[in-house]
């Protein structure tokens, strides 16, 4: 097994991936993040959904990404979003596979260690950190904000338990349709409820990236224990 595992581990990456993913991997490993004790308004969060073909990320495929970067404290600008439609990707085996590869690595380079903002960490983390896993040999584990936990807490006066995505967006009086949202539009309605935490968690004295991500941990962690 560990022969088999140096192979396709050589040089720290597996050994499929094309050199100018391998040398942007290593960029990427050496780069920082942002400082998460600075203010909010300091720091640029990503707002990321997926789709797939199910829920199970240790056996179900993961078909596309959508992101977009939320700045100064709740600003989304048009030009900061990123798309990944696995199903569009073109060219065939090998080929296919490193373009496959790049749009990873793209992908990793548009997050900038950025901190997470997700519904369901388990569900989309968990996707994300396979795929990164088997494809580019990454152990994906980047600052998550969980609003599906912080929801409850924060806005106890709406609900105090965990909710379907939906309820909270009729909850706050955003429209969520009568059809199926795609993976751009769900992320773009995560950002305008990430807008109105931001607001709220900053009241309440929680006013870094690094005391989010902790209160996203402790809330996640208390609401399942207890």
């Amino acid at each position: 097994m560990f022969g088999i595992r140096k192979f396709l581990f050589k040089d720290g990456s597996p050994a499929h991936l094309p050199d100018d993913v391998k040398a942007a991997i290593e960029v990427w490993r050496a780069s920082s993040g942002p400082q998460l004790d600075e203010a909010h308004f300091h720091v640029r969060y990503v707002v990321i959904d997926i789709v797939s073909s199910g829920l199970k990320p240790d056996s179900d495929e993961l078909l596309g990404i959508a992101a977009a970067g939320v700045r100064e404290a709740g600003m989304v600008v048009p030009d900061d979003a990123f798309y990944l439609d696995f199903s569009a990707i073109e060219g065939e085996g090998e080929a296919q596979q490193q373009a496959v590869d790049r749009q990873l690595m793209a992908f990793l380079q548009f997050l900038a260690k950025a901190p997470l903002v997700t519904y369901h960490v388990p569900y989309v983390g968990g996707f994300l950190q396979r795929i990164y896993k088997e494809r580019l040999g990454i152990d994906f584990q980047p600052n998550w904000v969980d609003l599906a936990w912080l929801l409850p807490s924060m806005f106890e006066e709406k609900s105090h338990t965990l909710q379907p995505l939906d309820h909270w967006l009729d909850l706050f009086g955003l429209a969520s349709g009568s059809g199926r949202r795609d993976a751009m539009e769900n992320t773009l309605m995560l950002a305008r409820i990430f807008q109105m935490l931001l607001v709220r968690v900053s009241g309440k004295g929680i006013d870094t990236p690094g005391r989010l991500v902790d209160e996203s941990r402790a809330s996640s962690f208390l609401r399942r224990t207890h």
